[in-house]
């Protein structure tokens, strides 16, 4: 397997955050209980995997699939905040900074795979926006 268009994803904010989220998981899971450290943790660093992957398909697709890629990356992040809504309910964070940390920075990739897909619905569909000259005259 070659590592292509690698750039392409290291120079996306999203891709920077994603990565830093993973990574901050992954040491998040590894302080977790016993108890949810094997299925809740697991589960939490499979979603994160998940969205890295889905940031990295969304970057390689053809214009007509990117918008495709884009919904299902932006409800992988919303899936991965109710599980990370979830572990801090059940008191599986050491604290509520890493909680805080982790909470961060999936509300960032949140917002950023949401604007880059109105971006990329409004590069699809250039006839929907509304003309500038025309509005309000």
């Amino acid at each position: 397997m070659r590592l292509t268009n690698h750039s392409r994803q290291a120079s996306l904010p999203i891709w920077r955050d994603a990565n830093r989220l993973l990574l901050e998981l992954e040491q998040a899971v590894r302080r977790f209980p016993r108890y949810h450290k094997y299925a809740l943790g697991a589960d939490l660093r499979r979603q994160a995997m998940g969205v890295c992957r889905r940031i990295v398909r969304a970057a390689m697709a053809q214009a007509d699939g990117r918008e495709r890629a884009l919904e299902r990356l932006t409800l992988a992040v919303e899936d991965l905040k109710l599980s990370i809504q979830l572990a801090k309910e059940l008191q599986a964070f050491a604290s509520f900074a890493e909680f805080a940390r982790i909470a961060e920075l999936v509300v960032a990739v949140g917002k950023q795979s949401g604007g880059w897909r109105k971006s990329a619905w409004a590069k699809a569909r250039p006839e929907v926006l509304p003309d500038a000259q025309g509005a309000g005259g």
